[in-house]
C-alpha cells in the first residue's frame, strides 16, 4: 500500500510541476485543523512527513487569520496555537480577520501564483481549493498524510493551456510569413 501511495503522490506533484509550474522548496498553507490534527496524531516534525509526502523540501505557512482563529479557540488549542506561531506567515492584506476558508482563499487568488499546496482538514475549503486550477490539496487521515488527485477541472485546464501554447499568435503568424517571403526572394536571386 505504501508504495502504491508515493507513486500516486509523485505523480500528481510531478502533475503539478509540468502544468502549474511548481518549484522546489514546496510552499504549503496549513490552516489550524491541520496543525491540531498533526499534533493530535503526533506527525511531528512536521516539515519532514510532509517532505516525506511530496518527494522534497518544503516551506510551511500559515496566514494571521488562521492564528487568531487558534488563538480564540481557547485554552484546549493552546499548544496548536504555538506550533503555528512557529510557521512562516503568510500575507493576507485584509484589515479585519476573516473566517480561515475566506482567508486562505483570497491568499491563494484566482489562480494560485505564489504556487502553494493547501494543507487542511476542512472539508468545505478542500472542495473550494479543488475548483480552482493549480491547488494541490494535503490532508491527513489519522497518522499519514494524503495529497489529493488533481481534478477534472485541473486536468482540463491544464490541457487547455497547453493547447493554447501550442498555437502560433498573430505576430508568430506574420514572423513566419516574413520569413518565408525573404526566402523565396533569396532563392530566385540565386
Amino acid at each position: 500500500m505504501k508504495v502504491k501511495k508515493q507513486k500516486r503522490h509523485r505523480r500528481a506533484v510531478r502533475f503539478f510541476t509540468a502544468c502549474f509550474g511548481f518549484r522546489e522548496p514546496f510552499k504549503v498553507l496549513c490552516d489550524g485543523t491541520f496543525v491540531y490534527h498533526l499534533l493530535a496524531n503526533r506527525i511531528t516534525p512536521a516539515d519532514t512527513a510532509l517532505a516525506n509526502t511530496l518527494g522534497a523540501t518544503v516551506k510551511i505557512f500559515t496566514t494571521r487569520c488562521v492564528l487568531a482563529e487558534l488563538q480564540s479557540l481557547g485554552e484546549s488549542y493552546s499548544e496548536s496555537f504555538n506550533a503555528a506561531c512557529n510557521l512562516i506567515t503568510a500575507r493576507c492584506d485584509h484589515d479585519k480577520r476573516r473566517s480561515v476558508v475566506a482567508c486562505i482563499t483570497e491568499v491563494i487568488g484566482e489562480n494560485n501564483s505564489e504556487h502553494f499546496f493547501v494543507a487542511t482538514q476542512d472539508a468545505e475549503l478542500r472542495k473550494k481549493m479543488q475548483e480552482i486550477p493549480g491547488v494541490p490539496v494535503i490532508y491527513a487521515l489519522r497518522n499519514s498524510l494524503f495529497l489529493e488527485r488533481p481534478s477534472g477541472l485541473q486536468h482540463q485546464f491544464a490541457k487547455a493551456a497547453e493547447e493554447e501554447r501550442s498555437h502560433m499568435t498573430k505576430l508568430e503568424y506574420k514572423m513566419l510569413k516574413k520569413k518565408k517571403k525573404v526566402a523565396i526572394e533569396e532563392a530566385a536571386d540565386a
